[in-house]
């Protein structure tokens, strides 16, 4: 970015069923682990503005969640909060635009958190909930499984893709995901669970799907040259990128990716200067298995059609080549919508300071990338570029 802007504090809650935890009470406990991670201390008083990213919040109950949810849950009412609300990529789109607010010189200090409740109400309602949106030309009752398995299968018939690499995208999931205490799967599964378990939409059984899930998440971003003034070692964005693409099948050039995260990868490797090979971890939206294979390809971290084999290489384990998902995704970690693009970045922070644990990978370049992908139809991706110096 042209005036650098620095992450100084990061933190989330463990994503699951939190039928004790309400929406507001998730995000404050969010800020409130974000602020006890700043290494020097900071003051509330400290933070200029938030942005909160939340996206079901308002379906199907009487909450109309707003700005003012955020200012009230986190004890600072007159701060201005904005609410974003732009798919799955609405975490980091809030972080996005957090990030402008201070390179533009408008604030030195913001707070972002997303959070979300979705097992308030039973799967079925949703299910419902889902088939009365829609527009003429596709009525069909769209599931996020019925959007993106169709690329999947397509992927598998011009490439060869097979259901045994699909579920290797699962298995490394959950095998990183037994690492991480505030992950929703604890334990390790099989390629053969995975491709036994019950069918959702072909070529996706419940093992190749992300989970519904409870959960927050909270980063504190100021300008870089106040960052001294709370830590020792920022992480800092590089660059960022968003991109919209044809919402409806027939608007698409192709089904086996998506143009918006070329689209936005570019932007986002452009303003940071980089290229895929620069990478040392990458946090990528993996709602289903086969997202995660045609992802590689539309982040350039492999060939076009070269997916599969790059799953089966091992090369996206934790000790691999590029390490994909280290924190387990959506898959295994969870995917409370609003708070997983800034989830995703609380990992990638926690990496590039190398305070990963278990989960700890092999930084070279000091460099990582955090990418979401969806919206009705799939239609748009936001990428950001992440470094330590």
């Amino acid at each position: 970015m042209r005036n650098k802007v620095a992450i100084v504090g990061a933190g989330m809650t463990p994503f699951g069923e939190h039928f004790d935890r309400g929406l507001e009470q998730l995000a404050a406990d969010a800020y409130r682990t974000a602020l006890a991670g700043v290494d020097k201390g900071i003051d509330p008083a400290d933070i200029e503005a938030g942005f909160f990213a939340n996206v079901m919040g308002s379906l199907g109950g009487n909450e109309i969640p707003s700005g003012a949810t955020l200012a009230n849950a986190i004890g600072l009412p007159g701060l201005p909060v904005s609410r974003i609300e732009n798919g799955c990529p609405s975490g980091s789109d809030s972080i996005r635009i957090g990030a402008m607010a201070v390179a533009s010189g408008v604030h030195d200090v913001v707070v972002v958190v997303g959070a979300e409740k979705l097992r308030e109400r039973p799967t079925k309602e949703s299910l419902l909930e889902s088939g009365r949106m829609g527009h003429p030309i596709l009525s069909y009752a769209n599931t996020a499984a019925t959007i993106f398995a169709p690329q999947a299968a397509r992927h598998m018939h011009e490439y060869g893709t097979t259901r045994e690499q699909l579920a290797m995208v699962a298995v490394k999931a959950w095998d990183n995901a037994a690492l991480n205490p505030n992950a929703q799967r604890q334990q390790s599964i099989t390629v053969d669970d995975v491709l036994n378990s019950p069918m959702v939409c072909s070529p996706f059984t419940v093992l190749d799907s992300c989970p519904q899930s409870d959960g927050a998440a909270a980063v504190v971003l100021c300008r870089a040259d106040i960052a001294h003034r709370f830590t020792d070692s920022p992480v800092y964005i590089a660059g960022v990128g968003l991109a919209t693409e044809g919402l409806y099948y027939h608007e698409k050039t192709r089904m086996t990716g998506w143009d918006c995260t070329r689209l936005a990868s570019a932007r986002a490797y452009e303003m940071a200067g980089i290229t895929a090979r620069d990478l040392d971890a990458v946090e990528l939206h993996d709602c289903f298995t086969g997202t995660e294979i045609m992802t590689y390809e539309d982040l350039g971290l492999c060939a076009e059609g070269a997916g599969g084999k790059l799953v089966e290489s091992g090369d996206t384990t934790l000790h691999g080549r590029i390490p994909v998902n280290p924190s387990g995704g959506l898959l295994a970690k969870g995917h409370p919508v609003g708070a997983t693009g800034v989830a995703q970045v609380v990992e990638l922070f926690g990496q590039l300071r190398e305070q990963a644990g278990a989960r700890q990978v092999s930084l070279r370049h000091g460099k990582a990338l955090q990418h979401n992908v969806g919206g009705y139809s799939v239609g748009i991706s936001v990428v950001t570029v992440l470094s330590r110096d």
